[in-house]
């Protein structure tokens, strides 16, 4: 029998991730759902935690690395006292401490994590080195350390005390920050062990909770066009870009990878900068504006 190739889909599923399960299962999953040729993930997420993880879908893939570069926040469990291998509740305990802080104590260090700091990635991770996971390395043994990283975090909040051993906190943080090393790091300034017992990301980029649906939910709508209903366009994971609204001529051209003349819009505050080119309300293409051109540098067959 003839492999069927899928729908041609193009736009974004924002899915509350389920707890236990990879990034790339969703991934797997959602594509039989919508009986999708091409979709793609933005940011990894680790199988124990859940939120936000955006889906992209068709030419909505080639805006992926826009939404993985973006800021993203997340809420958080530290268990005080003991250390994991992987940093999370997977992992096996490496070491243990009886010292608990309170809640005065860590308020007092939230500052000093604040900014651009150095961070070491976990080696349990999917950062790839040379071509091969880290976790992958790691598990074989051929992995002890990951070399240092400089990552900003833009707040950090302590949210509560759940019990003596464990708190929640709320972080805004950039591209590359793991938020397992994180609490590892919180605990080891308050002179004890830690790790992450939950992690739940708020947003990602453009996109936050709120624009999320169940994997379940999704799951048990009976019909694909009923499915497609939650698919959102392009451009909405576009945040704080120029839009340019272009004529159907200059579209085409984009679209074929030719560079169109400037002198139509009125963009000489924008030269230098990346916008999106859009013809009856679809994306056309990214471009860079320069002074005497426009120049795509991904384009869309919508």
């Amino acid at each position: 029998m003839k492999h069927r190739k899928g729908q041609n889909i193009n736009g974004w599923l924002i899915i509350d991730k389920p707890v236990n399960m990879g990034s790339t299962t969703v991934v797997n999953i959602t594509r039989k759902l919508f009986d999708a040729k091409k979709n793609g993930h933005a940011g990894t997420l680790d199988p124990f935690a859940t939120g936000v993880l955006p889906i992209a879908f068709g030419e909505a893939t080639k805006l992926l690395p826009y939404v993985t570069d973006g800021d993203k926040e997340y809420e958080f469990v530290v268990k005080f006292g003991i250390a994991t291998n992987t940093l999370d509740p997977t992992g096996q305990i490496t070491a243990q401490k009886d010292l608990l802080p309170t809640e005065a104590e860590i308020k007092t260090i939230l500052p000093l994590f604040l900014g651009q700091i150095k961070q070491t990635p976990p080696i349990y991770s999917a950062l790839k080195i040379n071509g091969r996971r880290a976790y992958d390395l790691a598990r074989s043994g051929q992995l002890t350390d990951i070399p240092e990283r400089s990552i900003t975090i833009s707040r950090l909040d302590f949210l509560e005390m759940i019990d003596d051993s464990q708190a929640r906190f709320r972080v805004t943080c950039s591209k590359g920050t793991y938020v397992r090393s994180l609490g590892a790091s919180l605990a080891e300034k308050l002179g004890t062990y830690g790790h992450l017992t939950a992690l739940r990301r708020l947003k990602c980029g453009n996109f936050d909770i709120r624009d999320t649906i169940l994997l379940e939910n999704l799951k048990n709508i009976e019909y694909v066009e009923e499915r497609k209903k939650y698919l959102r366009p392009l451009l909405t994971c576009l945040c704080d870009i120029t839009v340019i609204a272009v004529g159907g001529e200059d579209a085409a051209k984009l679209r074929l990878g030719q560079s169109i003349s400037p002198k139509h819009y009125d963009l000489t505050k924008y030269t230098g900068c990346e916008a999106a080119a859009t013809f009856n309300g679809q994306l056309a293409a990214m471009v860079r504006i320069e002074e005497t051109k426009i120049s795509p540098i991904r384009v869309f067959n919508l």
